[in-house]
């Protein structure tokens, strides 16, 4: 009888250790499939600057990787000013109006997402140059 008893608590213990592990590696799996979407989904985002006084803009425009994005630059651009791009993954929305006469610079800047602004800044003079960045909308 004891040996039944000690057969049925080692099936047992093997039973909960395998729905254990699969449960782990289930979570692993999730973990995974979770980094994978944040790293290759692709989103819209839409940017725009308005003031005066800004000789050109730089955005990430999609371009290289989410640590070093490439930069687009529009010089001279007109005002009020509009881009949609596509982003990939955890790479951050990004658009800098640059001013070089600082004193004359007036600058709005935002970042829309499926029509929400999620950033937004404004200013003048130095306070002008510092733009908009936003964390990805794919990881929040």
């Amino acid at each position: 009888m004891h040996r039944s008893i000690r057969t049925t608590v080692r099936t047992l213990a093997v039973a909960g250790l395998v729905f254990g592990l699969a449960a782990c590696s289930e979570a692993a799996d999730k973990a995974v499939d979770q980094v994978d979407k944040a790293v290759t989904d692709t989103y819209e985002v839409t940017y725009e600057v308005t003031g005066k006084n800004v000789d050109s803009i730089d955005y990430h425009a999609g371009g290289g990787t989410a640590m070093e994005p490439k930069i687009e630059t529009v010089q001279k651009p007109t005002l009020p000013w509009k881009k949609t791009v596509t982003l990939k993954g955890i790479m951050p929305p990004a658009v800098m109006p640059v001013a070089v006469d600082v004193k004359g610079a007036e600058v709005t800047c935002s970042i829309t997402y499926k029509g929400e602004v999620i950033k937004e800044s404004k200013g003048a003079g130095l306070a002008a140059a510092g733009g908009c960045v936003a964390v990805s909308p794919v990881v929040e």
